[in-house]
């Protein structure tokens, strides 16, 4: 009966990591959705040569990087949260599994 309900705390445990990775991956295609939303914006008016200077290649790339670091910044505590929370779970359940014995695990 024991074994039945380590295997159960296991597969809840399991559960719970797996719910924890998926609203982290769900972040960071928010993250990248909103990105692609503004990469119009991103570009400069005026691509082409004026007066001799041409278009600076790096503008849109540090504009990018700035935009991109102000919405991570946005959701930062809660990924750094979740990120923590996954790492506790990870070790418990590596902890779980080092009391159960490998038939347990299979079973």
């Amino acid at each position: 009966m024991l074994e039945r309900d380590r295997r159960t705390q296991l597969f809840r445990m399991e559960e719970a990591r797996r719910q924890i990775q998926r609203r982290l991956d769900m972040i960071d295609r928010q993250i990248t959705r909103r990105m692609t939303a503004l990469i119009p914006q991103l570009h400069p008016r005026q691509t082409t040569y004026r007066r001799g200077k041409s278009p600076d290649p790096g503008a849109f790339l540090e504009r990018y990087r700035a935009n991109l670091a102000a919405i991570t910044a946005e959701r930062q505590p809660e990924i750094d949260a979740l990120t923590r929370k996954l790492a506790r779970q990870e070790s418990a359940i590596a902890a779980l599994r080092a009391q159960l014995k490998p038939e347990e695990l299979r079973a």
